[in-house]
């Protein structure tokens, strides 16, 4: 085995471990529209953007925020909001 083949060898080694730390914790950016609420509505944690009518189902139009017609919200928030509305369903 030559010097360049061992300087390949350790160089991927380095960079394995290099794109594992940048990897491993995705940075929360989208916070959750609820304003009761302090999560994430990021879509790697389950969050999920819905319809500004759905919402208003559930919450009053003061209780959330919403960006161009759309109320991104986190995991729990969509839960509830899911377990509220179960029974309204618009194609029975």
């Amino acid at each position: 085995m030559g010097f360049k083949a061992r300087a390949r060898k350790s160089k991927s080694k380095e960079e394995n471990r290099k794109k594992d730390d940048e990897s491993s914790k995705p940075e929360n950016e989208v916070p959750c529209a609820i304003k009761s609420c302090n999560n994430f509505a990021d879509k790697h944690l389950g969050g999920r953007s819905l319809g500004r009518n759905k919402v208003l189902e559930v919450w009053n139009k003061s209780d959330f925020e919403e960006v161009k017609g759309r109320v991104r919200m986190c995991k729990k928030c969509y839960r509830i909001l899911k377990k509220e509305t179960k029974d309204s369903k618009e194609w029975v």
